[in-house]
């Protein structure tokens, strides 16, 4: 590779920062790079920013060979390996362009298309551009086929909570306005970023566009590194992220699963619990231990995000909420056994009524969302 240098920013072109997280990549480093500046030109300067997530072979080394060749190219090093969002995390706090873009080291998406992809940040028509790879019509590597079905359903997933018609939420191409992705705070450290960010931005009311983009995949022989536990995680952070923004009636269509465990658990218990400590004793220990697990589910999934109380407080409601609510169970279990039901039928149908109390009794009390969030886009008009 011979000697470059980065694009000075000048009046007129636009700026790209992008963020090339790194770990055991010296196989395509350095070639990304080359691909990578390619795209510079009279409307285009680059601020490239490799992050090495502690690699373990010469990736780093690679990497600082780079940065003293091409001037302006920044290296950064994490000294324990933390994931792909913790990398990307401290890369956008650098970034100092007009534009974030995220560019793999494994050269699975072709930098060519970000020259397209913020076309519509240059022109002010969007504040975050997605690249598809199920949306274009460009050439794309065929590699599995599980791999691909469970993207578009973790991709459907988000956009039933997220209200966006997204067809490729996975997608690594995710270009923004410097302003909005710095303004995100990301948790995730690992895969679990992408379906994070979708969530955040899809919550501030930003111009969301979506490009077909070319896509050449890796197998795992070749270094491909997410995996089945990924997309676990992913799943949790499509809830997690998205559920205690979603309208009432998805929210309890989502309840109704953690309920239903809790409940469960519930019935399990009691009837476990019925001969040795009796009807009253053994309703009120087996509620209360399912409220826990109810309540650790609840913030795991569904409220916590922007809770209003502290935690103390927030206990002291709970404990409120689930006191009223195994009254009500206890009366409705004693009052269905009286009139003759079987014990389990009684206990299923008291649950049943506690479900609807313990959902209404979490959204409205304990876990009311914030008048105001706590971030708030700015000039995206």
């Amino acid at each position: 590779m011979t000697d470059q240098g980065l694009t000075v920013a000048a009046e007129g072109r636009s700026r790209l920062s992008l963020i090339i997280p790194c770990f055991n990549e010296e196989k395509t480093l350095e070639l990304c790079v080359e691909k990578v500046l390619a795209i510079a030109g009279a409307e285009l300067e680059l601020e490239l920013i490799i992050v090495d997530d502690c690699s373990t072979d010469a990736s780093l080394a690679i990497g600082k060979k780079l940065g003293e060749r091409i001037s302006g190219l920044v290296v950064l090093h994490h000294e324990q390996n933390q994931g792909k969002g913790a990398a990307l995390r401290t890369g956008i706090a650098r970034a100092s362009g007009d534009f974030v873009a995220i560019q793999d080291a494994d050269l699975e998406y072709d930098p060519m298309d970000l020259k397209r992809l913020i076309v519509p940040l240059r022109n002010g028509e969007a504040d975050v551009v997605l690249g598809s790879r199920f949306l274009s019509s460009g050439y794309h590597r065929v590699l599995y086929f599980w791999h691909s079905l469970g993207n578009r359903f973790l991709t459907l997933l988000s956009n039933m909570l997220t209200d966006l018609n997204l067809t490729d939420m996975e997608t690594c191409y995710k270009v923004f306005r410097r302003e909005v992705i710095q303004g995100i705070k990301i948790e995730e450290n690992r895969f679990g970023f992408e379906p994070e960010v979708v969530a955040k931005i899809s919550q501030q009311r930003l111009r969301i566009y979506e490009m077909g983009i070319s896509y050449k995949g890796r197998t795992y022989a070749e270094g491909k590194k997410i995996g089945v536990k990924d997309g676990f995680r992913a799943l949790y952070c499509i809830l997690k992220y998205n559920l205690h923004k979603a309208p009432w009636g998805i929210q309890f269509f989502f309840y109704i699963f953690i309920g239903g465990f809790s409940a469960l658990v519930n019935l399990l218990l009691f009837v476990m619990l019925y001969r040795p400590l009796g009807v009253t004793a053994a309703a009120l220990t087996a509620f209360f231990l399912a409220a826990f697990v109810n309540y650790w589910l609840s913030i795991k999934l569904l409220f916590k995000r922007s809770a209003r109380w502290n935690s103390g407080m927030e206990m002291v409601l709970f404990l409120g909420v689930v006191g009223f609510v195994s009254i009500v169970d206890l009366i409705s279990t004693k009052f269905f056994v009286a009139i003759g039901l079987n014990i389990a039928i009684a206990k299923a149908g008291a649950t049943l009524i506690g479900l609807v109390l313990n959902f209404a009794g979490r959204r409205l009390v304990v876990f009311p969302e914030k008048a105001n969030p706590d971030w708030k886009p700015q000039n995206l008009e």
